[in-house]
């Protein structure tokens, strides 16, 4: 490796050049062609569940991106963002609509796509994401590190899911595997870029830091839906693994360290994946689902 290489780069090679276009760039339908059947020895109420998990997880986080969309430093960030908003609402469909389609139980009384349903008319206790995804960030710099963080666990996690049991699932993180591959790349090249600039951004991200590693603990803390699923779902302690040491090799090119913070404590024995969730939770649904519920039956 040459003087003039940054060691982040090396990251990306496996995905080739194409990893870099977000959601939008082709149409085609990623499920085309699958058999949408649980297949054989997958229990489809767990398969639910693990999806739900999922797909929780990209809506809320899609719409945290969102409220970003006109408050970025440049025009060219705002369509960065605003594309990886979408890729990752994208992700949501897919995932929320397979869960409604492995377990009906799940969905809240109405008509209407299951997806939708699932998005729109659930309450806070019902959500499965972790709690990374709840909160708003306080600045651009707390944006792409929590984005570096939640997308190097995400590409991890469907790097395995695409060879998992269900082709429905291993469809979808087929799709998701390069889009998540931009949002990494994305957010480790602004990591780098304020851990090596300024006193003043260096200073921002340490604070960012700071304010999202307590959050990240959670996303490699093994649920019983995971376990009972066994191959079906991605090991918890392999992705923790792979992402460890995508996160340790940003921060060193940027010169920063790594958190000593402790995680987030759990609300006895429970966190997101169990429905207890932050405070902010409920803000964010409140603006989600504003509109579907004040107009319930309307059709768009």
């Amino acid at each position: 490796m040459s003087s003039d290489d940054n060691p982040y780069d090396l990251l990306a090679e496996e995905h080739g050049e194409d990893h870099r276009w977000a959601f939008g760039t082709g149409f085609t339908d990623p499920l085309a062609g699958v058999d949408a059947a649980v297949p054989a020895g997958i229990d489809a109420a767990g398969l639910a569940a693990y999806c739900l998990m999922l797909g929780d997880d990209a809506l809320i986080y899609s719409h945290r991106l969102q409220q970003w969309i006109t408050r970025l430093p440049e025009l060219e960030e705002e369509t960065a963002v605003a594309n990886i908003a979408l890729d990752l609402l994208g992700q949501a469909r897919l995932l929320l609509a397979r869960a409604a389609a492995a377990d009906p139980s799940l969905l809240p009384s109405g008509d209407g796509p299951g997806e939708d349903r699932l998005a729109f008319f659930r309450d806070e206790p019902q959500f499965r994401n972790v709690r990374l995804v709840e909160r708003a960030d306080a600045d651009f710099a707390e944006l792409v590190v929590r984005l570096l963080v939640f997308a190097t666990w995400r590409l991890a996690v469907f790097e395995r899911l695409r060879d998992g049991a269900d082709p429905v699932l291993a469809a979808i993180a087929g799709r998701a595997v390069s889009e998540l591959a931009y949002h990494r790349d994305y957010a480790a090249q602004w990591v780098v870029r304020l851990g090596d600039g300024t006193d003043v951004s260096r200073d921002r991200v340490r604070d960012a830091l700071a304010a999202v590693w307590p959050l990240a603990d959670e996303l490699f803390a093994r649920h019983p839906v995971e376990q009972a699923l066994g191959g079906v779902a991605a090991d918890p302690a392999a992705v923790r693994a792979e992402a460890d040491l995508v996160l340790d090799t940003v921060l060193s090119t940027a010169g920063l360290d790594r958190p000593s913070a402790a995680p987030l404590g759990l609300v006895r024995g429970r966190a997101g994946r169990d429905g207890v969730h932050t405070e902010d939770l409920g803000y964010v649904l409140a603006e989600l689902q504003s509109v579907a519920r004040a107009h319930p039956d309307a059709t768009w």
